[in-house]
């Protein structure tokens, strides 16, 4: 790593490069020996033998993913597993990653401590280690580059672009949850208006601000998926993108997809709440295309997998993709339901 960042202020700003990176960066590369301590200006990543290395990349900034005055510790977690999550899709086991930071000026010693506790939390969860990376200061918000790598048993990645006619689809835990959370963030008085209670308010913003990976699905992806993604934009977005990769069309019934209790009542107050549930974006749930004669296969291992996690999940089927090349969302009367916008987009 290295940096051109230069602290300045009171004592509670860290002063230079090697302030951030040996004493809150460092420590997350132990035990990873081809990290070298992050004393090197690279570091080596060997996979196991027989093995693909999966990569991805997916920043995120200040008052773009996630709130200024979010706790750091939250933030690091979500710059990690929004990519894990992305790791977890492909049926790949997270092994490293590479981190930029830039800054608009030195960050403090309490936020860089708490920040550097959030991604050893979240490393430890997802089961990988920090090997390298750079820090450095411009203008603009705080950006948090992360770069992941992954391991799948060669030729075994699962891709989006693989699904066919006839596939039926399925997703993992609930939708909506990052959406809605986000909202209660700008708007806490929605609560009332929703009708939730306090606690339900803070378990969605849980959600926003610390997504799940579903890695516990790894196994069962390899064995019957034909295709699978996260959700990061909006089911509406990415099962677009999943059907115009694979060639096929999808129909869905918003009725059989998955919300939690904040995600009903605020559709129930508000209905125009469904547009965050099928286009909010932020769930980084996995949706999953699975072939008609796999169907029972899969139901029975991915739910007994999501049982085991550290955050239960289930999955749920909502639809079938078909030869029409269209995506249609049927309402409970059968009619097409139209969406007031398709996702989550930077332009």
């Amino acid at each position: 790593m290295s940096s051109t960042t230069k602290g300045a202020g009171s004592d509670a700003v860290l002063h230079g490069e090697e302030a951030i990176i040996q004493e809150y960066l460092a420590p997350l590369a132990a035990g990873y020996p081809g990290a070298f301590g992050l004393t090197d200006d690279c570091a080596a990543f060997t996979p196991t033998p027989g093995h693909d290395v999966v990569v991805k990349t997916d920043p995120v900034a200040s008052s773009v993913h996630f709130l200024a005055d979010d706790p750091p510790a939250d933030i690091a977690w979500k710059a990690l597993a929004v990519n894990v999550s992305d790791l977890a899709a492909k049926a790949a086991a997270p092994q490293a990653y590479l981190m930029a930071l830039s800054f608009p000026e030195a960050p403090t010693r309490e936020w860089m401590a708490a920040f550097a506790g959030g991604l050893a939390e979240a490393q430890a969860a997802f089961g990988m280690h920090l090997i390298g990376g750079d820090t450095d200061r411009r203008p603009g918000p705080v950006t948090i580059s992360i770069t992941v790598l992954g391991e799948v048993p060669s030729g075994r990645m699962v891709q989006r672009g693989t699904a066919r006619p006839g596939d039926v689809l399925f997703v993992s835990g609930t939708l909506g949850d990052g959406a809605l959370g986000l909202a209660l963030l700008r708007r806490p008085e929605l609560a009332d208006r929703w009708g939730i209670d306090a606690a339900s308010a803070r378990t969605a913003v849980a959600k926003y601000r610390r997504p799940q990976p579903r890695l516990a699905l790894r196994d069962v992806l390899r064995s019957h998926a034909s295709a699978a993604m996260d959700l990061s934009d909006g089911l509406a977005k990415d099962l677009g993108r999943m059907c115009r990769a694979s060639g096929t069309g999808a129909t869905v019934s918003i009725g059989a997809v998955p919300r939690d209790a904040v995600a009903v009542a605020a559709i129930s107050a508000d209905p125009i709440r469904w547009n965050d549930v099928l286009a909010g974006g932020d769930d980084y749930e996995i949706l999953v295309a699975v072939n008609a004669d796999r169907v029972a296969a899969f139901e029975a291992e991915a739910n007994a997998a999501g049982r085991l996690g550290r955050e239960p999940f289930a999955m749920t089927r909502i639809g079938t993709l078909d030869a029409t090349g269209k995506v249609s969302f049927l309402g409970s009367d059968g009619k097409p339901f139209v969406l007031q916008r398709t996702g989550w987009d930077h332009f």
